[in-house]
């Protein structure tokens, strides 16, 4: 299923990071597109990267299938599951620009500084439902783009492609973007302060502890019930300084809208798990990421690939962050 989170340090830096929830691995391994790699697509012209793009994928024919990535100008994407409501354009829209589903984390990472270049290039583009192979399929994804500044959310339905800016800052799955901030004004009254005591009567009631202003806040895995807690944790939680500091703000935040073994069941009897958790730096353009049976986190900066050959993809080295 999935869920996206956004946000900035004390000086501004974007820190944009997800968890990749589902009940199987398609060999998705980190992935370094250099700048001035020639990606080649297939509706519109093939050009050179204009920056190079660090995040987790599967290779397929000298093409990097991000899940997620971000760029050495400090733009992130990442596609999560939209089934039942993702709709695509069947073929090629004659005066737009037409990008494949699979195309289009690769297409901004590669060619966007900004969410607002982003978002007026994708105002003229179509999404198209073309697979990489035609036993991969086509997923049902929508998508989200977030820079130092803000977060948009891309939907295409069967009335066109929707652009909505999100102002919470986090993404899970279906139903609809614009359902799920409705849904929020159920849990306004949630905080994360300590409530103090009351008198009811004659009678002083205290908490039993912390929390209890968090009360009715959903903890299940459902996509609904992500969505709520994953607002208000990034929302309540203190902004912090520093890369260490940041980067465990995301994995944190994460973790508390992660799947563990058991929790879920898919309709075949199997489990989701969130298979990865991960966070992009652009303070630093470090990509961290860890998986569920190796919970150290690793990380790859793409400063270090700045002199690389641009004729292929990299599978980096990681080392050990915490």
């Amino acid at each position: 299923m999935c869920t996206g989170v956004r946000f900035t340090d004390s000086q501004g830096h974007l820190f944009w990071g997800r968890n990749y929830d589902w009940n199987v691995s398609y060999g998705e391994k980190p992935i370094v597109m250099p700048k001035g790699y020639l990606l080649k697509m297939q509706f519109c012209e093939s050009e050179p990267t204009k920056y190079a793009t660090i995040g987790t994928a599967v290779e397929h024919d000298g093409f990097p299938l991000y899940f997620n990535c971000g760029n050495e100008a400090g733009l992130s994407v990442g596609g999560l599951n939209f089934a039942g409501y993702a709709q695509f354009e069947s073929g090629p829209v004659e005066g737009k620009t037409s990008i494949a589903a699979f195309e289009l984390p690769a297409w901004i990472g590669a060619h966007f500084a900004t969410v607002d270049e982003a978002e007026a290039a994708l105002k003229n583009t179509a999404i198209i439902a073309k697979a990489p192979s035609p036993e991969m399929g086509v997923a049902s994804l929508h998508w989200m783009i977030a820079d130092a500044k803000r977060s948009i959310i891309v939907e295409c339905q069967a009335d066109g492609m929707h652009i909505y800016d999100d102002p919470v800052d986090v993404l899970t799955n279906q139903p609809p973007f614009p359902w799920h901030l409705e849904n929020l004004r159920n849990y306004l009254c949630c905080n994360g302060s300590w409530p103090g005591s009351v008198t009811w009567g004659k009678e002083k009631l205290t908490p039993f502890g912390t929390g209890s202003t968090m009360r009715g806040i959903p903890g299940d895995p459902y996509s609904t019930s992500r969505f709520v807690k994953a607002a208000f944790v990034n929302n309540f939680y203190p902004q912090k300084e520093g890369e260490l500091d940041n980067v465990m703000r995301m994995f944190h935040t994460l973790g508390s809208v992660s799947f563990s073994d058991g929790m879920a069941a898919m309709d075949d009897g199997s489990y989701e798990l969130t298979l990865y958790s991960d966070c992009f730096s652009a303070a630093t353009s470090t990509y961290y990421y860890n998986t569920y049976n190796s919970p150290a986190i690793q990380s790859a900066c793409l400063a270090d690939f700045a002199n690389t050959p641009t004729n292929a993809l990299i599978s980096p080295k990681t080392e050990i962050f915490a």
